[in-house]
């Protein structure tokens, strides 16, 4: 399920086309994660869930993947509305 959008991440990360907000930045910091880290999390992960919000009227997702370390993390990202994807936070499992 959702594998058309979890090849779009991949092209994403591999392309470095993300951003990542400041929440995010605060989390891997607290978990010793770096950004090679969070970029292997994508593409090695999968999908776990999808969430819809409300305001803004937006899909995020759930990303379950593993670290360079192979510890299990979970990113939450979005697509943004200049075609980017959003890395909205990080954390260890």
């Amino acid at each position: 399920m959702f594998e058309a959008e979890l090849w779009r991440m991949r092209d994403l990360v591999r392309t470095r086309r993300y951003v990542m907000t400041l929440h995010a930045e605060d989390e891997m910091d607290a978990d010793g994660l770096s950004i090679f880290d969070v970029e292997s999390v994508v593409l090695t992960g999968v999908i776990t869930e999808r969430q819809r919000d409300r305001l803004p009227d937006e899909w995020k997702y759930l990303v379950s993947g593993w670290s360079l370390a192979a510890t299990s993390v979970t990113a939450v990202v979005k697509f943004g509305p200049t075609g980017k994807l959003v890395f909205i936070t990080v954390f260890r499992e």
